[in-house]
């Protein structure tokens, strides 16, 4: 929670994480949910919620350290 999400490509950012969502059955993680959405991310055309939160999916993640990478092919 936190950690700046950032696109591999182009390293534009997309805002911070608030939440992950996950199917508690199985522990599947399922979004990244953000806060501080930045223009980026409002450009891209993300999935929201039901609260009107983008959401990145889990899928997209490449790598988790001071920032979560995600490859922004897999979101668009």
């Amino acid at each position: 929670m936190g950690k700046t999400v950032v696109g591999e490509e182009a390293g534009r950012k997309f805002g911070m994480v608030e939440d992950i969502s996950f199917i508690t059955e199985s522990g599947e993680l399922m979004n990244l949910v953000l806060r501080e959405p930045t223009k980026h991310a409002v450009d891209t055309n993300l999935q929201s919620d039901e609260r009107g939160r983008f959401l990145v999916p889990f899928s997209a993640v490449k790598s988790v350290g001071d920032f979560i990478i995600v490859a922004e092919k897999d979101i668009i």
